[in-house]
């Protein structure tokens, strides 16, 4: 039987605007008619200065120190989640394979369950980019109300030459394995049939093969039309949500833009580091009274390289990928609030065809009144996938951040380390013949 997300009641309009609500400098947009307070009674829990985790507990942010600790604290809470959790799938160990007409990547796909719709406790699969990529289009089909989370980019990210380099495998595995943890914890995704099999099949190809798809009711139920109508005005809190979403993307753009110029300015710098470091060792070679605080400050440039190289690669490894997945995300979920605007506009049109009507009907239309039924499952279901999706962002970026401040404070304390062990040798004075 198939789930709906409509157990979470409607959301204020308020909810959606946290973000959007700011230009650039971050000055409030005013709002008419004391719109912006009304919004903040609605729903008071927007409040920035409010730092807890998500199971409520307070974050302590008055050292710079506390990042480590808060990262174990996050870490904690997602385990004490999968307690409660019946379904467990993770992508790991990644294959090349070369064959005559192509070379590609396949992923192991483990799956962990105690639900009863799957026949074993547990299962392992072996699955490349395309599969994905049938999944996600699958579940699109078939659920057409929910938001589906974005998969990676078919094509080799800007900035990575080999697409089977070991860097650029691993950071495709993750984003992977993030896109089949977010189904997973869907409660209506994850129970999808299309994915069941994607997780169980031993040959995916011989179900793809099948020619008809294996709908489940829901998707059904929710067949929209692709066009000839056209939507009068979104209702408020969508319009917000359209609002919300055009500026989340667009402050995210320019900090991925900004990121990629400081990673390819670091590695510059980096690139004189390492020429400038030798030098003094040189230098040394012909001071002899000075030979060994030059050997000093060339080992100290040289660990500062390691350092910086480290966090060059921690921030193209986990930050940038983070922003993209999101920057996805928010593009997928544009998608989802056309598809319901079109359903909305078939209602609308549908609607005002019965009034210009001339002749008496004791009763509306039933293909109106399941068009009206496809506007409330849209509207329930994106709006418990906006704050599922809301609540998901809060707790991703939080660990980002604090991830960043956590690598940077690590690079700057290596670097006064590094700084700080020469200075004896430059202290001491030589020895006079």
């Amino acid at each position: 039987m198939t789930r709906t997300a409509r157990d979470s009641g409607p959301l204020p309009a308020s909810f959606f605007l946290d973000d959007a609500e700011t230009r650039h400098g971050g000055q409030p947009r005013k709002r008419q008619g004391g719109e912006r307070r009304a919004m903040a009674a609605e729903a008071p829990w927007l409040d920035r200065q409010d730092l807890s985790l998500p199971n409520g507990t307070p974050v302590d942010t008055s050292s710079p120190a506390s990042s480590s600790s808060l990262l174990n604290r996050l870490q904690l809470d997602d385990d004490l989640d999968g307690e409660t959790r019946d379904l467990f799938v993770t992508v790991d160990d990644p294959k090349k394979h070369v064959c005559t007409m192509e070379t590609y990547i396949t992923y192991r796909v483990t799956t962990k369950t105690t639900r009863a719709e799957f026949d074993l406790p547990e299962y392992s699969v072996r699955r490349r980019y395309q599969d994905f990529d049938w999944l996600r289009n699958k579940l699109e089909e078939s659920q057409p109300t929910h938001l589906i989370p974005p998969l990676p980019e078919k094509f080799v990210v800007k900035g990575v030459v080999d697409r089977f380099s070991e860097e650029f495998v691993e950071t495709r595995r993750k984003a992977l394995d993030k896109f089949l943890k977010r189904i997973t914890d869907h409660p209506v995704l994850s129970f999808n049939e299309h994915f069941n099999v994607f997780l169980t099949a031993k040959d995916l190809n011989a179900y793809k093969k099948q020619g008809m798809a294996l709908l489940s009711k829901m998707g059904e139920s929710v067949k929209y039309v692709t066009g000839g109508y056209k939507l009068r005005s979104r209702p408020l809190e969508f319009a917000a949500i359209g609002e919300y979403l055009d500026t989340f993307s667009l402050k995210l753009g320019t900090i991925d833009r900004i990121a990629q110029r400081i990673i390819k300015e670091q590695l510059e710098y980096l690139v004189e580091l390492r020429e400038y470091g030798p030098v003094y060792s040189t230098w040394g070679g012909l001071e002899v009274e000075l030979a060994e605080p030059l050997e000093g400050v060339s080992a100290c440039i040289g660990n500062c390289c390691t350092a910086l190289e480290e966090l060059s690669e921690d921030m193209s490894e986990d930050f940038l990928p983070v922003l993209r997945e999101y920057i996805l995300y928010s593009e997928s979920m544009k998608n989802v609030l056309k598809k319901r605007d079109q359903v909305q506009a078939e209602y609308e049109a549908k609607l005002e065809a019965v009034a210009l009507k001339k002749e008496e009907r004791p009763k509306v239309p039933t293909d109106v009144e399941k068009c009206q039924d496809r506007v409330e499952c849209f509207n329930a279901d994106l709006k418990a996938d906006m704050e599922r999706w809301q609540n998901n962002k809060r707790q991703d970026f939080r660990q980002l951040l604090m991830g960043m401040a956590d690598k940077n404070i690590q690079y700057y304390e290596k670097c006064l380390t590094a700084w700080e062990s020469i200075i004896p040798l430059l202290q001491d004075k030589p020895e006079t013949k």
